[in-house]
């Protein structure tokens, strides 16, 4: 499985030890995002991720900045992404079966690294339910030129 993450300035610390849960899980990891705490731009580094979702370079995406907001945004306007910005498990559990969200959006300021840890592990073992929720999965971009 290949996964890519991308992160502001607020959110380097929690990409550095997210990628490291997921090299422990033999998943290799495209680092898209800043590797300081200087300023930068999130949009800068939101659609490397979104890009590579779109060209099935990446199963899934990871986008990390202070409250997942601009992230979550810039993301969705990729019309094969799916990005959910999640603070609890419950949410993250959610937006995978009911979503089938691709990219899991998390916010630095409201989180801690462990939560967030946990957030991805959940986020990559629950399973998109279907039925009922593919038809309204399939209207998501019916909006999208």
């Amino acid at each position: 499985m290949n996964i890519s993450i991308g992160n502001d300035h607020a959110g380097t610390d929690y990409k550095f030890a997210i990628t490291e849960f997921l090299r422990s899980k033999n998943i290799t990891v495209d680092n898209h995002g800043t590797d300081t705490n200087n300023s930068v731009d999130y949009p800068d580094y939101v659609h490397p991720v979104a890009q590579d979702i779109v060209l099935k370079k990446s199963s899934f995406g990871i986008l990390i900045c202070g409250s997942a907001n601009g992230v979550a945004m810039t993301a969705n306007k990729y019309k094969e992404v799916r990005a959910g910005l999640c603070w609890t498990k419950e949410i993250v559990e959610l937006i995978r079966q009911h979503n089938n969200a691709n990219i899991l959006c998390i916010p630095a300021r409201f989180t801690s690294i462990p939560q967030a840890i946990k957030m991805v592990e959940i986020f990559l073992d629950t399973e998109f339910e279907g039925g009922r929720h593919q038809k309204r999965v399939d209207k998501i971009t019916g909006c999208l030129s």
